[in-house]
């Protein structure tokens, strides 16, 4: 079955493309609620007579994958509604930085922004912090709960400082969707894992599956199908069902990993990525472009995550009929999975004052009783300085 061409997949992406206008609209008459009379309909006419800045922006995502699609859509859009001010160029994963080496490009000013995934700063040691900036094992389970965690309880205004620290300003988080694993070794419990050579995004992440013995590697997003290919690795975990179908998943993996259906995914439950820019850049745009950049990044989030789902309806077709296998663990194994993972949250959170402080965050959000993720109970013994 061949890799996924350029274009689309069905009608899926003509629907996006057909709400995108609407949707950037209804977006940007939310900036200028943010931003006051500023963004009023003279302030683009301006726009229109200045000079444009173009600015490069990189993905993490490769050419020929919904994601990369959904955020080169977006890039055109903040083009249109800002009057043709602000140009971002939109650039594939890897072809001007090196996935792991975005946030230095984007601090040196090679890349003027980036849509990247925050717990690589975490597995480099540059901002362990990250860890808790994006998914990590049995950590908050619904995309709303993220929300809340950034927009209702501070992680966006605490994510701004850390990143400030390194010339840089995190403008906002994006939806994308769970994370799968692909296997060519059938897996129906924990124990299976043990022994299993895994790709893992390390980490935190990646420290969970050490725990149920798997030999874990971190391998860039462009390095995984090939591996799985060649039986470099056992099994993978990347992204969710329509970017791995986009990727050839299908043609280098015979199961797909899952837990039980209360349960679909226990590791990353909701990957997200994030927007960030070049602090020097960021403070060149007006107080009204910044407050509308950020909007239309809240708005990408929206966009990105429906494609995401939508295209995901296509994709569970595309890999059944591909033959793939989709088998779950227990409920037994979420529970012992959570057994694992909540002592290295822990361990994870101990790593320096920031760590803590954005960890403190997400239990503040899981012991709400709206969420009533954790008890009390559950953190029985437990400490965080």
């Amino acid at each position: 079955m061949p890799i996924s061409s350029g274009g689309p997949r069905g009608s899926e992406h003509l629907a996006v493309r057909s709400g995108r206008r609407a949707f950037f609209r209804s977006a940007l008459a939310g900036a200028a609620v943010t931003a006051g009379a500023g963004l009023a309909a003279p302030y683009l006419g301006n726009a229109r007579a200045a000079a444009t800045k173009e600015l490069k922006v990189q993905s993490l995502w490769t050419e020929n994958t919904i994601g990369y699609r959904t955020f080169r859509d977006w890039c055109a859009g903040v083009e249109e509604l800002t009057g043709g001010e602000v140009r971002l160029l939109p650039f594939p994963g890897g072809t001007i930085a090196e996935i792991f080496d975005m946030m230095d490009a984007t601090a040196a000013g090679v890349l003027d922004a980036m849509h990247w995934v925050p717990h690589y700063t975490a597995i480099t040691g540059v901002m362990p912090a990250g860890a808790f900036l994006t998914s990590f094992p049995m950590g908050l389970p619904h995309p709303h709960q993220w929300d809340m965690l950034f927009d209702s309880y501070g992680a966006t205004e605490l994510a701004r400082e850390l990143y400030a620290r390194h010339g840089l300003h995190f403008v906002g988080h994006v939806h994308h969707d769970m994370n799968l694993i692909h296997s060519n070794k059938p897996i129906h419990s924990l124990d299976d894992f043990n022994g299993l050579n895994l790709r893992m995004p390390g980490g935190l992440i990646a420290d969970c599956f050490k725990a149920v013995g798997a030999r874990t590697v971190a391998l860039a997003g462009s390095e995984v199908r090939p591996a799985l290919a060649s039986g470099a690795i056992d099994a993978a975990d990347f992204t969710g069902p329509a970017m791995n179908y986009d990727l050839g998943f299908a043609e280098v993996s015979k199961y797909i990993i899952m837990g039980p259906v209360s349960t679909p995914c226990l590791h990353q439950p909701v990957d997200l990525t994030i927007i960030v820019f070049n602090q020097a850049v960021w403070n060149a745009l007006s107080d009204a472009t910044q407050a509308l950049l950020t909007e239309l990044v809240r708005a990408f989030s929206h966009e990105h995550f429906t494609a995401h789902q939508q295209a995901n309806i296509a994709a569970w077709a595309d890999f059944e009929a591909a033959g793939v296998v989709v088998t779950r663990l227990s409920e037994e194994d979420v529970e012992r999975f959570r057994r694992i993972a909540l002592p290295l949250w822990f361990e994870w959170a101990q790593k320096d004052r920031d760590s803590a402080r954005l960890f403190k965050l997400h239990l503040d959000v899981m012991l709400n009783p709206a969420v009533a993720y954790l008890t009390p109970d559950d953190l029985r013994g437990f400490s965080l300085e």
